[in-house]
């Protein structure tokens, strides 16, 4: 999944609930239950027999590949970077070689270049820290104050700095309670000439943005929860905190491809992003939605009779802020009707989380209400997933339907969306490992955004379970998208067959899980 920290060029950011545990309904003896068959009015067995197709060792061998490249590439697979480039030629010969023509979809866009990070205790050690999004610069050289803190070490009430002596000093707080522009603003009207927040999970980097327009006028960047905590026990001591950037324009590109079977006219669109991040080779994160959507395209470009044609996107600089596939969608909306012959799009980020969850995107809001627009049709493209699970009992969790992922573009200009996804930094609950067993207590992805996240960071389990989900829900909509859009398939049969009413999750448990818009990534 995306972080949000070396751009200029960015979505907003969103405040964002959590997601919740929801329980399938009674299983349906086969797939593709009452009103619900395979391809909504095809035979079940169609989607049934395709999703057996798409194997997850196949998608598995597909994710060694991915490490063996950035294994020759530094060890990673980030945007701009020749571990990118050499998974680009991966996933382009490999669809070469099933049939497909593809396509490098090039964009330009705004980088900030780091040119310093660093926290210096006087006499002491030097921290790494990381400049927080639309922060300002420090001096060159930096700013040196003592230190100082709120009174209950998160900072997000004017009260909480009421007789601290503030001003002059460089906040430290405690990441948690409130937004990061909150906390930024609370200090800087305290009189602090900037702020390190620290993050409450061990060992990360905290990765922030204060958000556009905020209003905050003095450095503020994130810390690791020990090096802050070792600042906060030590109140006065002398730091120099260095944060600059710059802003440098570079290019890269998605790859597009299509199925030649189908209209042209009414297509199914699925993407995942196939950066990673530089920290690390990017396996779960998004090595498995793209591997997936690999294999899914290998095994249905085989198929030449399929009635609607289906895209695949694999997104560049995802991790920079959603930057590829937005440009793919602006030029898209710049041609006349292009954007119409879109009927839904399917989203994968994060799809063999190693304590993982399976979390489909609540579009029709039956747990969270959406902090983004959800275009009619959503909630169909939702049901195909969560009728998948329930028509073979398996459990499943609403996620937000956030727009925190490569669906963002596509639903800020009407397309209908869901998807699916594992887990991130999320702390698994109790009742989340009644359902899918794992650890709670602790997150769906521990290795998130490091040098861990490498080929035994997935679940083959979770991959198996996704890989499933996805290719029945491709196939599916391939074969009909009348209950997304409207449109019949030409072939569709007739009657007795087809889309029946909601899915109908009474009695449906909720547990939160997730924080807010305090979150990195």
């Amino acid at each position: 999944m995306q972080q949000r920290h070396k751009l200029t060029v960015l979505v907003s950011a969103l405040a964002l609930a959590g997601a919740a545990v929801a329980t399938p309904a009674a299983a349906a003896d086969t797939l593709g239950g009452p009103g619900h068959g395979g391809g909504h009015g095809y035979p079940p067995s169609a989607a049934q027999k395709f999703s057996k197709k798409v194997t997850e060792r196949a998608v598995f061998r597909h994710l060694q590949e991915l490490q063996r490249i950035a294994d020759r590439n530094d060890g990673n697979r980030a945007a701009l970077t020749s571990g990118y480039e050499a998974s680009a030629r991966y996933v382009e010969k490999t669809l070469r070689k099933a049939g497909y023509t593809t396509t490098r979809d090039p964009f330009t866009f705004d980088l900030e270049v780091e040119d310093a990070a660093t926290l210096t205790v006087a006499g002491g050690p030097t921290y790494t820290v990381d400049q927080m999004t639309f922060a300002v610069n420090t001096p060159v050289g930096g700013i040196t104050a003592p230190t100082a803190s709120p009174l209950d070490t998160f900072g997000c009430t004017a009260e909480q700095w009421a007789g601290v002596p503030a001003t002059g000093t460089i906040a430290v707080i405690s990441r948690g309670g409130c937004n990061f522009s909150v906390k930024a603003q609370l200090a800087q009207a305290a009189g602090a000439v900037g702020v390190v927040v620290y993050n409450n999970l061990p060992d990360t980097l905290l990765i922030g943005t204060l958000g556009e327009n905020s209003g905050v006028t003095i450095p503020a960047a994130g810390a690791t929860l020990e090096d802050g905590q070792a600042l906060a026990a030590t109140p006065g001591v002398t730091v120099t905190l260095d944060t600059r950037v710059h802003t440098e324009t570079r290019e890269s590109f998605n790859v597009i491809a299509q199925t030649k079977a189908g209209r042209q006219d009414n297509v199914v669109f699925l993407g995942a992003h196939l950066d990673g991040v530089e920290d690390g080779p990017g396996i779960n994160d998004n090595g498995t939605g793209s591997a997936t959507l690999l294999e899914t395209a290998v095994q249905l470009g085989r198929d030449k009779k399929i009635p609607n044609a289906v895209r695949f996107a694999w997104w560049g600089a995802e991790e920079l802020g959603l930057i590829g596939s937005t440009a793919y969608v602006e030029d898209l909306a710049a041609q006349r009707g292009e954007l119409d012959k879109i009927a839904t799009y399917l989203n994968f980020d994060m799809v063999g989380s190693p304590n993982y969850v399976i979390g489909v995107y609540d579009a029709d809001q039956s747990t969270y209400p959406a902090p983004v627009p959800v275009p009619p049709g959503s909630p169909e493209t939702e049901e195909v997933f969560t009728d998948y699970f329930d028509s073979i009992g398996q459990p499943w969790v609403d996620t937000p339907f956030s727009g925190r992922s490569d669906y963002q573009a596509f639903i800020l200009n009407g397309i209908p969306a869901s998807g699916l996804f594992t887990g991130a930094d999320d702390v698994k609950t109790e009742e989340e490992v009644a359902l899918f067993g794992g650890t709670a207590g602790i997150t769906m992805d521990p290795n998130y955004h490091s040098p861990g996240d490498d080929i035994s960071n997935v679940n083959r389990e979770a991959l198996r379970i996704m890989t499933g989900a996805i290719a029945y829900a491709t196939y599916s909509l391939a074969l009909d998208t009348s209950a997304v859009n409207g449109v019949e398939s030409p072939t569709k049969p007739r009657p007795g067959h087809g889309h029946g009413p909601g899915k109908g999750r009474s009695g449906v448990g909720t547990y939160g899980h997730q924080e807010g818009w305090d979150r990195a990534s």
